[in-house]
């Protein structure tokens, strides 16, 4: 049986706050997602940002398949006990050895744990959708972006952004508002692939996220007024329920890609057929060697 470790880079307060306005924490959300791709899974959530959060050494991280880290309001650069914690738990994945998947602050974690760094966005952000999305020639042949189009939308929102990657990453895909949109880490011993989009939501997820920072958006110069950002999350609330109707298509200016569930969750769907065929390799390695050895 597959064992997922889900890490909630929420704060208490901002999971409690979540579960308000969304029913779920970013963790339960990744959680629900992994279930519906892999129903045979065993997930466990852990919250390292918390004071009393369980240390992980990288033994303990080498008995699961992946860890999967989560979105938050998270600000990598802050120097808190909080984002100290999560980037010390970050490092201890890649020295497991335990692949790794994260999307968001997921993705901003990983990269300021293996060296990069990450900022405030400079006048402006990313909400509601990532638009023409674009791999880089390493993005055309990397097993993340598999059966992805050349250009692509996704659900985002985020105002903090990868500035620069650590030593042994790549970049996978890129967009006018934000250069760094997926990317692999290889770091002590461990790989992470990352997103800055959100592959794990649907597009009522986004539109909860958009009322949410409806003054965030306003003074970013996205929309005029909060009653607009309002607009757009009522069309993503009708996307959510009838994903196939033209018209909401048409208003939001997204392609079925979008709209369909499979589609938007390309990458967590290319990372978990990595980790099958990592481990059928494994199993087969295994046989091998067994096969080489004379019985007694």
């Amino acid at each position: 049986m597959l064992h997922f470790l889900v890490a909630e880079s929420e704060t208490a307060d901002e999971r409690a706050a979540r579960r308000r306005h969304a029913g779920k924490s970013s963790g339960e959300t990744y959680a629900a997602t992994l279930r519906q791709l892999r129903p045979e899974a065993a997930i466990t959530i852990v919250a390292p940002a918390d004071d009393d959060a369980d240390i992980f050494q990288a033994d303990e991280l080498r008995r699961f398949d992946a860890v999967f880290v989560t979105g938050s309001p998270l600000h990598v650069y802050d120097d808190t006990p909080e984002v100290r914690r999560q980037i010390t738990f970050m490092q201890t994945v890649f020295a497991s050895g335990t692949p790794s998947f994260g999307s968001c602050a997921g993705l901003q974690l990983a990269v300021a744990a293996a060296g990069g760094t990450v900022r405030k966005m400079p006048e402006r952000m990313e909400a509601g959708i990532a638009r023409r999305i674009t791999k880089t020639a390493a993005g055309r042949d990397h097993p993340l972006l598999a059966n992805r189009a050349a250009c692509w939308d996704a659900p985002a929102i985020h105002g903090d952004e990868v500035e620069s990657l650590p030593a042994d990453a790549t970049l996978l895909a890129s967009n006018a508002v934000t250069a760094i949109q997926a990317a692999e880490i290889r770091h002590d011993g461990g790989v992470f692939w990352g997103v800055q989009y959100h592959p794990e939501l649907a597009p009522g997820e986004i539109a909860i996220a958009l009322r949410r920072q409806a003054a965030e958006i306003v003074k970013a110069g996205l929309a005029e007024t909060e009653t607009a950002v309002e607009r757009i999350a009522t069309l993503l609330d009708a996307l959510h329920d009838d994903p196939d109707r033209r018209s909401l298509l048409w208003a939001l200016g997204i392609d079925r890609a979008f709209a369909d569930e499979a589609s938007r969750r390309t990458e967590l769907i290319n990372f978990l057929d990595y980790l099958a065929a990592a481990a059928s390799q494994e199993r087969r390695h295994r046989s091998s060697h067994t096969a080489d050895v004379c019985p007694a």
